[in-house]
């Protein structure tokens, strides 16, 4: 009951907060651990084996850290570990979030124009966004917004269900150390290489799920041919399932060249449709988005309910 409730509590919390700008958030603490332990580490010789030790030390922490908190608030009264896991529920689902950044581009591109639309997408995308036209902008947003319901939805709530808070805050720790030092950059080559193979071992499941969980709210049928079809498709290998349910959904294509910190990266295709893109089409992610979170929550109370008879 426990964990259905701060589920609950976590899940409220998003739809009506998301993540305010400027407000204390457990993975800014992920963040500041990492860049002192990689300033400190990441010099000299075997920069693999120190990324993979600090990786070692920071996964297992955050569990730890989780775990004893969660016992410690149990031991003072059972509401209060309740009423805590709820608050750290909802800072480790990122839907509202998600859903608002990628909201913002279209709206920044419809109401504003193309530079206030790439200004807007480069807060959420690693890609060079000052060239994009409006279709690449919208490209972008939907592509991150399928990859993203992944790592920053599904997974998360995969690795409560399975592992209670401290499972889905390792995970938060997983997703963190990947997204800022899993790059194939000169510096991080090496060092960033532990975390990007943790972080490609973690999304395993949750990735594939979250095409299923696609399929599943959508009945697309062009999307269950997209998924098999395009799913390997991708440099990721785990990317590329959301972004196949999501092409086939929408029958559009994704993929192709663009530039990451300064390097030309070309991504295989996904669809071969390569249609104008529309804020309609952003409309029906947004909604793909919510339902697959929705299945997600319920899908983890059936998990959980039966321990309460």
């Amino acid at each position: 009951m426990g964990v259905i409730l701060s589920l609950l509590i976590g899940y409220g919390l998003d739809l009506l907060l998301g993540d305010p700008d400027n407000w204390p958030h457990p993975v800014r603490v992920f963040g500041t651990a990492i860049a002192r332990g990689e300033t400190i580490l990441n010099t000299g010789a075997n920069r693999f084996g120190k990324g993979l030790l600090l990786a070692s030390i920071l996964v297992p922490a955050v569990f730890l850290f989780f775990w004893a908190t969660n016992r410690l608030l149990e031991h003072i009264h059972p509401w209060l570990a309740i009423a805590a896991n709820g608050i750290w529920v909802w800072y480790g689902l990122a839907n509202r979030s998600l859903i608002d950044e990628g909201r913002n581009v279209g709206r920044a591109l419809e109401e504003r124009g193309l530079e206030a639309g790439r200004k807007q997408l480069s807060r959420i995308v690693g890609r060079d966004t000052s060239r994009l036209t409006p279709h690449q902008i919208r490209t972008a947003v939907l592509e991150t917004m399928s990859e993203n319901l992944s790592d920053g939805v599904v997974a998360p709530l995969f690795y409560l269900a399975f592992a209670g808070v401290p499972g889905m805050m390792a995970y938060k720790m997983i997703n963190t150390l990947d997204s800022m030092i899993g790059y194939r950059s000169e510096r991080y080559e090496q060092f960033g290489k532990a975390a990007a193979r943790l972080d490609d071992l973690a999304n395993l499941l949750p990735a594939r799920l979250t095409a299923f969980l696609m399929v599943l709210v959508t009945g697309s049928r062009r999307a269950i041919r997209f998924v098999f079809r395009y799913g390997r498709a991708h440099k990721s290998p785990n990317a590329g399932y959301p972004e196949a349910a999501l092409a086939g959904i929408l029958d559009c294509r994704f993929g192709g060249p663009n530039v990451y910190h300064g390097v030309a990266v070309s991504k295989p295709y996904i669809g071969i449709n390569d249609r104008e893109l529309t804020q309609e089409d952003l409309s029906t992610a947004i909604s793909v988005n919510h339902r697959v979170c929705f299945v997600c929550i319920l899908l983890i109370i059936s998990i959980w309910l039966p321990g309460l008879f």
